[in-house]
């Protein structure tokens, strides 16, 4: 059940890129405010977090997922209904809420069931994750604005179901947090990791969306991005089995070269390959980035952390789509693979860090 709802949170997200180019001809709008639609999602989710987190250190994880489903119906019924560019964005910001809500009260409901493995189950959780983001895409390519948002408006109220078995199924864990977990080099290279996806997968379904419907009808599209989840699962899952840091490397190395690749080119075969490695690279960067971050703070205190590090996913996912479509605007296509260097640099210097820290012996184990 909590893997079909985190499945449903990644097709609320991932649903939007073969939409884009239809919101864009509907609007008359180019890839600068495109990116502000996708950002708002973001912007909604670093509202969510928090008042997630503060749901689950209260109350059982099923009553933050009741809530995160509501806000969910809210904005679908936006495209729905809704017509013009402030209320697609005023209705993104609504789901992005949800969508915090939706992260926070999966990981938790794991946690609650399966507080020993936790990062093998969690690794499990993100390759759920990529079935939602099969489905996602696929719900965009059914043409249109309304008739995609209209589908997952179905798809949440099945969810509903579901929360209705979770709420009874177990007790609220015993959970807190560790501030001081804020402060390390092991949850500021977890943090790094997850800005570096956040970046990139956020220039990837805004304004690169945008890049590939110069050559590819909206249906085309959603079936590039089912593919690029479908590689994502399996990265994910693989990335559970090797230690944190390896993957985080290796899914950072991908994403410098296949974000780049893909802008700089009109050629729908390159756009394969780099589709293949922008898929293996997300999945493999966060489950590193997740990894690491479990081995730094450990389960019985993350609650602050997971929350800082989930906005920390929220504020590079705000910032990906809008420097994606200014750089887009102001260089062409190719401008946007210059978000994955902005990542990179974080994820060296971060590195760097950690590498000091065991050099002098001052690297902290798990909590």
């Amino acid at each position: 059940m909590l893997l079909c709802l985190g499945a449903l949170d990644a097709a609320g997200y991932s649903m939007v890129a073969p939409v884009v180019p239809a919101i864009a001809r509907a609007t008359g709008v180019g890839p600068a405010p495109i990116g502000a639609l996708v950002s708002s999602f973001a912007a909604g989710q670093l509202v969510g977090y928090p008042l997630a987190g503060g749901g689950v250190r209260r109350r059982h994880a099923a009553a933050v997922l009741a809530a995160a489903l509501a806000l969910m119906v809210v904005g679908d019924l936006g495209f729905i209904v809704g017509s013009g560019l402030p209320v697609y964005i005023a209705a993104r910001f609504i789901q992005g809420i949800g969508a915090g809500g939706l992260w926070i009260g999966v990981v938790f409901g794991v946690l609650e069931r399966f507080p020993e493995g936790a990062y093998r189950k969690l690794t499990g959780v993100l390759a759920a994750y990529s079935i939602g983001g099969v489905a996602g895409p696929a719900l965009g390519a059914l043409g249109g604005i309304r008739a995609p948002f209209a589908a997952h408006l179905a798809l949440t109220g099945a969810g509903a179901i579901a929360v209705a078995l979770l709420w009874t199924s177990s007790a609220p864990p015993q959970v807190g947090s560790k501030r001081a977990a804020l402060r390390t080099p092991g949850f500021a290279l977890a943090s790094a990791g997850i800005v570096l996806v956040s970046l990139c997968l956020g220039a990837f379904e805004g304004p690169l969306a945008l890049h590939f419907g110069t050559r590819l009808s909206q249906a085309e599209i959603g079936a590039l991005y089912v593919g690029c989840a479908v590689v994502l699962g399996g990265s994910a899952s693989a990335g559970g089995r090797f230690r944190p840091w390896a993957a985080l490397a290796t899914g950072g190395l991908l994403l410098s070269v296949a974000l780049p690749l893909a802008a700089a080119t009109s050629t729908v075969s390159v756009w394969l390959v780099a589709i293949g490695l922008l898929g293996a690279g997300f999945g493999a960067a966060e489950a590193g980035a997740l990894g690491v971050l479990l081995e730094t703070v450990g389960v019985e205190r993350i609650v602050l952390a997971m929350v800082v590090w989930s906005q920390i996913w929220g504020i590079g996912y705000l910032v990906g789509p809008l420097a994606g479509g200014g750089l887009a605007e102001a260089l062409g296509p190719a401008g946007i693979g210059v978000v994955s260097a902005l990542g990179d640099l974080v994820v060296l210097l971060a590195f760097a860090a950690v590498l000091r820290a065991r050099r002098t012996g001052r690297l902290p184990g798990p909590a």
